[in-house]
């Protein structure tokens, strides 16, 4: 005679229907808005009802610009002769995105611009070889190899070469822009021939273009 079998399945406890998840969604919602901000709370960024999530996290705002790799190898670049001296060009603004433009000078004895004024850029200087005297508000810094120097935008300031061998320096613009003053204004140098005296120079056409760049002469007083 047989005998029928009976499977046993284990016991589950109760779920909760679709109704009473929301709900209980929309009670911890309502009570992380109601309960006071703990900065030791650490906040769950995966979870939209967390007070400390936040929406931008899952957003890109837009397409960041890549910009390409720059190497300029050693006495590259292009130059221009102002102000009695060889400007090279490392860094340009297009280069940079206009965060900043970098230079490298050659000053000549008696070379350096006049005193003037870089309206909207902060400008470093560091100096590779030479000596050069370089005045800002009043104050003459006799700059030797390796020293810096800061001059924050809108102060009147010059460098001028007072020894009697060629200095090198590096020139750093943030943000850039005042290098297409350099361009614009410079002239393209004459291979074997030193660059013309800064008294040579057509200082009314300087100053005009200089000033389309946010470059002003000063005076002495305005140090």
């Amino acid at each position: 005679m047989s005998q029928s079998t009976t499977a046993h399945r284990p016991e589950l406890p109760d779920q909760p229907d679709a109704h009473d998840a929301h709900d209980a969604s929309t009670q911890r919602h309502a009570q992380a808005q109601h309960e006071p901000h703990d900065p030791h709370h650490a906040h769950d960024p995966h979870d939209p009802h967390d007070p400390g999530h936040s929406h931008d996290e899952h957003h890109d705002h837009g397409p960041h610009p890549v910009r390409d790799v720059v190497h300029v190898p050693a006495g590259e670049g292009r130059s221009v002769w102002l102000s009695g001296d060889v400007y090279t060009f490392k860094l340009t603004h297009e280069d940079s995105g206009g965060s900043l433009a970098f230079l490298e000078a050659d000053v000549p004895p008696g070379g350096g611009p006049p005193l003037h004024i870089h309206a909207d850029a902060d400008e470093a200087f560091y100096l590779l070889a030479g000596e050069l005297d370089i005045t800002a508000r009043g104050r003459t810094y006799a700059v030797r190899p390796g020293d810096f120097v800061f001059i924050p935008k809108g102060t009147p300031h010059r460098f001028r070469n007072n020894g009697i061998h060629t200095a090198r320096q590096l020139l750093l613009f943030t943000p850039s822009g005042v290098d297409r003053f350099f361009l614009e204004a410079g002239r393209p140098p004459v291979p074997g021939t030193p660059p013309p005296p800064p008294e040579s120079e057509d200082l009314p056409r300087v100053v005009a273009i200089g000033e389309r760049h946010h470059l002003f002469q000063a005076t002495e007083e305005s140090r």
